[in-house]
């Protein structure tokens, strides 16, 4: 086959260039959100053109749509590799800790953190020996950030915005029964982490559900899971129901860091998936939140005035 003309390779192309202009745009500018007619002028961009630009990265997870109908940028583009994870900022201050800690229990360890409308896992360590390949979470997997999934992204907020999440479309069906879930949000805050207990089958559901953060699933799939979820809250077992010397099946424990303002920034998590004493929870939990609060120092947060330690 003849060789392609050398003035092949710098062929342009308009609507490819188009695209790099809405991001570029838009990554120069990181905390604004902008409409349609805003970017369709300052781009000189048509709008029908910069419309169909627009949905196809919001599909593609690149940007963010709220319910004003303006864009920002989306959590894809921390997933796009480990060059764009290594230029999001928590990496190299999460990624020693999470490390430590994983050699420490054998455990996976992650951060996650809301990003738009997804919980997005942003850093994952495995501990010595262990096989990259088996571990459930991945960097760059997103769930949807709706009850029943997103708890633990807002036990330790403030009661306005625990408030809004509860509000929020429902990923799948969910019964709510608040005065369990104040018992939890009080423990939790008090004890500094919490402690989820999963089925296998729960686990298996929520591996499955990494990625679907549209929600688009068929009706009946959307019942059948919600039945497999139960209730918020009952996936939480309270400390002050814990005996030392009983073991209990544990899927994770999570820990909060805590930003400037001392509001809930990144979820540390600690795979447990087994079945340990209450006493082995106590021992594993401190050591999670140590870490967290370890994170939270070095990004220059704060601990809430209400947080016990």
């Amino acid at each position: 086959m003849a060789a392609e003309p050398d003035n092949v390779t710098g062929r342009r192309s308009p609507p490819t260039e188009r695209v790099i202009q809405v991001l570029d745009h838009l990554v120069a500018r990181p905390d604004g959100r902008f409409g349609l007619s805003e970017l369709s002028r300052d781009l000189g961009i048509s709008k029908p053109t910069c419309l169909g630009i627009l949905t196809a990265l919001v599909g593609g997870g690149y940007l963010t749509r709220d319910v004003d109908a303006r864009y920002g940028l989306g959590p894809a583009l921390i997933a796009a590799g480990r060059a764009a994870q290594r230029g999001y900022a928590a990496g190299s201050v999460v990624r020693p800790h999470l490390d430590a800690l994983a050699a420490e229990f054998g455990a996976v360890c992650t951060a996650s953190s809301v990003v738009g409308d997804q919980v997005m896992i942003l850093e994952v360590a495995i501990p010595p020996g262990g096989e990259p390949g088996r571990a459930a979470a991945r960097v760059g997997q997103v769930y949807p950030f709706a009850p029943p999934v997103g708890l633990m992204y807002v036990l330790w907020s403030h009661d306005d915005e625990f408030a809004r999440w509860l509000e929020r479309d429902p990923a799948f069906p969910v019964v709510l029964d608040r005065e369990l879930l104040r018992r939890v949000v009080d423990d939790c805050r008090e004890a500094g982490y919490l402690v989820e207990r999963l089925t296998p089958t729960g686990r298996r559901l929520f591996s499955l559900m990494a990625g679907v953060a549209d929600r688009n699933l068929p009706a009946e799939l959307r019942e059948l899971v919600g039945e497999m979820v139960s209730s918020l809250g009952e996936r939480v077992y309270l400390g002050r129901e814990r005996a030392v010397d009983v073991e209990y099946p544990v899927s994770l424990i999570a820990a909060p860091t805590y930003d400037a303002d001392g509001r809930q920034s990144m979820v540390l998590t600690l795979d447990v998936g087994a079945a340990i004493s209450g006493a082995e929870i106590e021992r594993r939990g401190r050591a999670l939140v140590e870490v967290a609060d370890a994170v939270t120092a070095e990004f220059g947060g704060r601990l809430p005035s209400r947080a016990v330690r």
